[in-house]
């Protein structure tokens, strides 16, 4: 018998949030885009059901987070995105016939998702959707998603010798790199569910070892980084 705790989105109702939300983040692209989405989804759907998360509060949640994003960047990041995407899913959630009670929660997920954000995730989706998201922005998905960025920005390649607390944000110094000292460093302590401490744990020690062969490559001689 199917419980509140694992009841699945119907397929139907999960094609429409896809598509509704492949409308707002293909217009973002990039590291931002549907691919983007769809690996926090998943992320989300596999914790949620190893703790006894509601399924059907998290998958639009996952589906919806990043649909005020392209807002966020035109905004050089003055605004919120989690901020902005929690106030435009509300009226989507309603057109679809989410109740009063879910649209709070899903909109709620949304709002506290956010690594810098002011609103801080309480339910157990909340978390869970905070950690689907961050799990996306480490490891090797991490670090190809960063230089993605940094390239839709016109960023360079590496600035390992810069004051990282100098840089700004959306300029030519928002490397990968950049976004490694600032944030993807930090984030396998921020983690708030056991399953995604520990696979945080794991990317995280990849992206040390990775950015340390950069810094080789870059910065040491070719026979260091030869092995010579």
């Amino acid at each position: 018998m199917t419980t509140t705790h694992d009841k699945e989105t119907p397929p139907e109702l999960l094609a429409e949030l896809r598509r509704i939300s492949a409308r707002y983040c293909l217009e973002e692209g990039g590291s931002h885009g549907p691919d983007h989405t769809e690996r926090v989804f998943q992320n989300a759907m596999a914790i949620g059901r190893s703790m006894g998360a509601r399924l059907d509060i998290l998958a639009p949640a996952a589906l919806l987070h990043d649909i005020g994003r392209s807002q966020e960047s035109r905004s050089k990041g003055g605004l919120c995105h989690a901020d902005i995407g929690a106030d435009m899913a509300e009226p989507i959630l309603r057109e679809l016939g989410y109740s009063e009670e879910d649209r709070t929660a899903i909109c709620r997920c949304i709002r506290s998702h956010r690594f810098r954000g002011d609103t801080e995730p309480e339910s157990l989706e909340e978390k869970i959707l905070f950690d689907a998201d961050k799990l996306d922005s480490i490891g090797a998905v991490g670090i190809g998603r960063a230089f993605l960025f940094a390239g839709q920005i016109g960023a360079r390649l590496h600035n390992a010798d810069a004051d990282h607390s100098a840089t700004v944000a959306y300029s030519g110094e928002d490397t990968a790199y950049r976004e490694f000292q600032v944030k993807m460093s930090k984030v396998s302590k921020e983690m708030l569910t056991p399953l995604g401490r520990k696979i945080a744990r794991r990317r995280h020690e990849f992206m040390e070892t990775f950015f340390a062969e950069l810094n080789l490559e870059i910065y040491g001689s070719v026979l260091q980084a030869a092995g010579e």
